[in-house]
């Protein structure tokens, strides 16, 4: 009797310490989870840079998240210098469709002859931006592809490798070997920092297939950053990226709606396909080089975006 006492008595104290070692777990996830919601919101709060427009004019609604609409995001990489507002190297147009699971990333190459809405003019497409910011390079791709760009993102190159290092570097696949910005690069599987990645991206002149190399590299680093940010191990290092990402992107994207993103269109995220705008011609127009897009390649990929998009043609 005296044994079974004790016993009763070294289970209720075994009981009473685990309960109190589990109150303290249950207490940290807490505050690590508040902590990162307070890092997430801060950092979002700092990304969000509203335009003008609320609706594409190609719309007759805005986009609705909960309902699940398809929509698309275009993608704006800037090399701010200093008093210039820079350029627009990089263009990139992301349509998400939860209804099919997939997500398509169009690179638009940066001397691709065109209108420049607004301006008045018809130049280089990485120039919109130079002219108009935003909403300039948003209405001149609008126009090129005949599609409503109902959000936009808006990546400081120069930053950007601080993006890269904040989930401790991505995994590429390079086709081919080169030397650029002081790194080799062997052909095959690569882990890169975010130097080498910025160098990587950027590269051009020694690639065959010149622009678009350089298109696909840079989809590549877009497509490994996303990777590792969704993973687990990025959990660890949410203050260095949400620091990242708080000082080196812009978007019209508000926190409800990456929350909105994040919980409803996973899926189609996960599944990306790269596309480019080939099938063109580099062309002389006043001794200034010009990419030329035919009228057959561009309606072709005007109505694949549209199916995608789920819009009438």
């Amino acid at each position: 009797m005296e044994r079974r006492k004790r016993k009763k008595k070294k289970n209720r104290k075994v009981l009473k310490w685990s309960l109190a070692i589990l109150g303290v777990v249950v207490i940290g996830v807490m505050a690590y989870l508040f902590l990162i919601f307070q890092s997430l919101t801060s950092a979002t709060e700092q990304m969000h840079q509203p335009i003008e427009r609320e609706k594409s004019e190609k719309r007759q609604e805005t986009v609705r998240f909960d309902e699940q609409d398809p929509f698309s995001v275009l993608l704006l990489g800037v090399d701010e210098r200093g008093e210039d507002a820079g350029r627009s190297d990089t263009m990139i147009v992301m349509t998400v469709n939860p209804n099919t699971d997939s997500t398509k990333l169009l690179s638009i190459p940066r001397d691709t002859y065109t209108e420049i809405i607004g301006h008045g003019t018809t130049d280089k497409i990485n120039h919109a931006y130079a002219f108009g910011g935003v909403e300039m390079a948003m209405d001149s791709v609008e126009n090129l592809l005949d599609i409503p760009i109902d959000y936009y993102v808006q990546v400081n190159m120069e930053g950007f490798e601080d993006i890269v290092n904040a989930v401790d570097g991505v995994t590429v696949n390079n086709t081919f070997a080169f030397e650029s910005g002081g790194y080799s690069y062997p052909e095959g599987q690569l882990t890169l920092d975010g130097k080498e990645a910025l160098a990587y991206s950027r590269m051009r002149y020694e690639d065959p297939r010149g622009d678009f190399g350089r298109q696909e590299r840079q989809r590549q680093v877009i497509q490994a950053v996303m990777r590792e940010g969704a993973s687990v191990n990025s959990l660890m290092n949410f203050r260095d990226i949400f620091g990242a990402l708080g000082s080196n992107v812009k978007t019209n994207l508000s926190f409800d709606q990456m929350v909105d993103i994040q919980s409803k269109y996973r899926t189609a995220a996960s599944n990306v396909e790269q596309t480019s705008l080939d099938g063109g011609s580099g062309e002389y127009i006043n001794d200034i080089y010009y990419y030329i897009v035919p009228d057959s390649e561009l309606v072709k990929v005007q109505e694949d975006l549209k199916s995608q998009l789920e819009l009438g043609s």
